[in-house]
């Protein structure tokens, strides 16, 4: 499987770095790079995450990372990553929804 991100993800991914480090810079990147590592897994398990509730659909998946989704689809022999909200989001609330960019 080949993980791909989309630019909303990227862009999730720069925001959660720019605000933890606010605050402290090396934990903020090691907090991304933790989130790397675990994306990283679903090259050998992508369906290690669950099913995203508001979806219901088995290649729109999730893990969760401390307080954080990482969204993804799996899409026959790759995955894309969607999306990475922080879990306290109304994703139902959310326009549009990360899967519908797809």
């Amino acid at each position: 499987m080949k993980v791909e991100w989309t630019e909303p993800a990227v862009l999730d991914l720069q925001s959660i770095q720019e605000y933890i480090g606010k605050d402290s810079e090396l934990y903020a990147s090691l907090f991304v790079e933790k989130i790397l590592e675990a994306v990283d897994n679903l090259n050998i398990l992508p369906y290690l995450g669950r099913v995203v509730p508001e979806t219901k659909k088995k290649n729109i998946r999730e893990i969760i990372f401390h307080t954080y989704r990482v969204i993804y689809f799996i899409d026959g022999e790759r995955i894309l990553i969607l999306a990475i909200l922080h879990s306290s989001r109304d994703l139902r609330r959310k326009k549009p929804k990360p899967w519908e960019i797809i």
